[in-house]
């Protein structure tokens, strides 16, 4: 049947129609698959209106996918032909000319032309760049960028793309950028920035470029005008925070991550920070001689450790930060014993946390079982050719061995430890030494042993009380007292060992009064040593029973 004349379409519409049906047609084919079929489809799309420029371009980079790369630039000269003002057509042959055709010169044209239609288009330049450095001509690749930054754009992603392709190149190089170059690259950025407004995205770029860069002092105050704009951004909240920790800002690094634990408390990660703040924090009160507060901060340090834990227990180096924390100031050696058993679970084999928990076992009092975790360690790190055993390793187990009364061993580990680093090695000298002297055993080697710690620091304290309690032990307490005293007044804050020392040296020598004046000071300093407490009471017991005129005064 023939439609009314007034229902019929034109020659000029039915050809259109027809070029639509035709469009819907491959893209169906694409979908299934079938290129040719869709190429088909496209092409009589084409010849109804060559300047479909998007068109044009899926076209001319399916041909190229099949190799057809003659085919695929007649498509996009058709394409200039018809549209010769628009840029996509000249950008997709720089492209084909460049990878699949290696004929830089002609890539090389067809970019600038593309420049040329629109200097405010990005991906011209940026083409244009990636075809000089495939060519190996870095030179004339930078040249590209500095046209791009001579663009009148007020774009700030164009800043942001141009930015970060440069940076691209100054950060790839190893070491620090030059001074000149980063400047360059934070040139473009201020740019996007100056040009964003209150693009909350945008300003977020740029303050994650800056955090990138290490540059943190930028970074602040962006993070802030993005959270300002959008208060419930928890992920520039945290980046936020992370900024104030680089740069020392202790305080408002606090604040700002227990405000966003408020906020998401299913999040390890603020945790974890926090954590290593109130650390930090503690860290500098005990420099400060403020250790009942930094007590404090070290609990809730442990504490925020542990949350963290829990919402991710994959962190082996958290299970490490926390045990030291209960280990040292803390002293809580039997909840490190259970972090450390628990990370042992997850983590079989990895001697650093079976080095830990001897630690933990050894400062609980359980010497014997420390001694073995301490074996275990030893035979993982073998194993795994691990770094854990140096000279520390061996003096930390000699420690765990003297405590379990394995004395020749603990010898022999102090031994191991001092040969692998014989420049730091006074402790060790020091330590058997002075627990050869505590059990009255080789006092001659023992001397030789302090003598070597003494030459590396004279004047230290400890060493000069292993030195005169070494005297003592000898019987030599006129020297032992002269040692002891000189220990005394090196030592950097009184210590109840020295004190105790000289006061037995005073009653070795029948001056009691003395004995007793520095057995106070040592009792003072540790109320609960019972067996000192013993000796006062019962020196002073015996001096009630005395004749006193066999009693010394003090001088």
């Amino acid at each position: 049947m023939t439609p009314a004349p007034d229902l019929a379409l034109l020659p000029e519409n039915v050809r259109r129609a027809n070029a639509l049906a035709d469009f819907v047609e491959g893209a169906r084919l694409e979908e299934n698959a079938e290129i040719e079929n869709a190429l088909v489809a496209y092409q009589r799309v084409l010849n109804f209106d060559p300047g479909l420029s998007e068109l044009a371009l899926r076209v001319a980079a399916l041909l190229s996918r099949q190799g057809d790369y003659p085919r695929a630039i007649d498509v996009l000269k058709d394409a200039i032909k018809a549209r010769p003002k628009e840029s996509g057509p000249y950008l997709q042959l720089a492209f084909i000319y460049a990878k699949y055709l290696r004929k830089t010169e002609q890539a090389v044209k067809y970019a600038n032309e593309a420049i040329a239609l629109d200097p405010l288009n990005f991906e011209a330049y940026q083409r244009l760049y990636e075809i000089e450095a495939a060519a190996g001509a870095p030179q004339k690749a930078l040249l590209a960028l500095d046209r791009a930054a001579s663009a009148k754009s007020d774009d700030a992603s164009f800043w942001i793309r141009l930015g970060k392709l440069y940076a691209t190149v100054v950060f790839k190089s190893e070491g620090e950028p030059k001074p000149e170059a980063l400047k360059r690259v934070n040139g473009f950025f201020e740019k996007a920035a100056a040009t964003a407004g209150d693009d909350a995205a945008t300003l977020k770029e740029v303050a994650d470029y800056y955090a990138a860069s290490q540059q943190i002092q930028e970074a602040i105050p962006l993070y802030l005008k993005v959270l300002e704009l959008q208060p419930d951004d928890l992920n520039a909240r945290e980046k936020l925070a992370t900024g104030f920790v680089l740069t020392h800002q202790r305080e408002k690094a606090i604040s700002m991550l227990e405000e966003i634990i408020r906020k998401q408390p299913a999040k390890y990660q603020p945790y974890e920070l926090l954590a290593q703040m109130f650390d930090e924090a503690a860290r500098a009160l005990e420099r400060g001689n403020q250790s009942d507060h930094a007590k404090t901060l070290f609990a809730k340090a442990a504490s925020n450790y542990e949350q963290s834990l829990l919402l991710n227990p994959t962190r082996a180096n958290t299970y490490l930060r926390l045990a030291e924390l209960l280990i040292i100031p803390l002293k809580d050696g039997e909840r490190a014993m259970r972090i450390l058993t628990e990370a042992r679970q997850r983590f079989p084999g990895v001697p650093e946390f079976s080095y830990f928990l001897a630690i933990a076992q050894r400062e609980a009092k359980h010497a014997q079982q420390a001694v073995g975790t301490f074996e275990e360690a030893l035979n993982e790190a073998q194993l795994s050719n691990d770094e854990v055993l140096n000279a520390r390793f061996y003096f930390d187990y000699g420690v765990a061995a003297d405590q379990a009364g394995l004395f020749d061993k603990a010898a022999d580990l102090f031994r191991k430890s001092i040969s692998l680093d014989p420049t730091n090695s006074a402790e060790a000298y020091n330590y058997v030494a002075f627990m050869w002297a505590e059990h009255n055993m080789h006092l001659d080697e023992a001397e030789q042993m302090v003598g070597e710690a003494l030459q590396f620091d004279p004047n230290n304290g400890a060493y000069l009380d292993t030195l005169g309690w070494i005297h003592y032990r000898k019987g030599k307490f006129d020297e032992a007292l002269n040692e002891l005293h000189r220990a005394e007044q090196n030592l950097t804050k009184p210590d109840a060992v020295v004190f105790e020392h000289i006061g037995d040296a005073y009653s070795k020598l029948n001056r009691i009064p003395r004995a007793l004046e520095f057995w106070q000071k040592a009792i003072a300093l540790t109320p609960e040593n019972k067996l000192l407490a013993e000796k006062i009471e019962k020196t002073r017991t015996t001096m009630s029973k005395g004749p006193p005129e066999k009693i010394k005064r003090i001088d």
